[in-house]
């Protein structure tokens, strides 16, 4: 029985080629037609509301980007974008002294 043929999600194709592996091993094919490259059967970690929960402690802790990753066992540019998303949430207050007039009494 042959293996099942691939085909791609840019556009259905299934003329594809080997294009090297991926971090964990798999195969990384590319679509002939557009030349994507995908993943044939991606396993998504979905980020759980505990671990979030987790990661906004850590934050206020000031811990690095890198000790935050390690302790919370998520990706690097996951956690980027997370902290990114955070801080377009957070309402800028901006505090300053009045500037004092120069040469006033001149």
């Amino acid at each position: 029985m042959s293996p099942p043929l691939l085909s791609c999600p840019a556009g259905s194709s299934q003329r594809v080629m080997k294009h090297g592996n991926i971090q964990n091993g798999k195969q990384n094919p590319k679509g002939q037609t557009y030349g994507r490259q995908f993943v044939e059967a991606p396993q998504n970690k979905i980020i759980s509301d505990d671990t979030k929960r987790l990661i906004d402690k850590l934050l206020l802790e000031k811990l690095s980007l890198a000790e935050i990753v390690r302790v919370a066992k998520v990706s690097e540019p996951w956690l980027q974008h997370y902290v990114n998303q955070k801080y377009t949430q957070v309402e800028r207050q901006v505090k300053g002294a009045p500037k004092k007039a120069l040469n006033a009494g001149v």
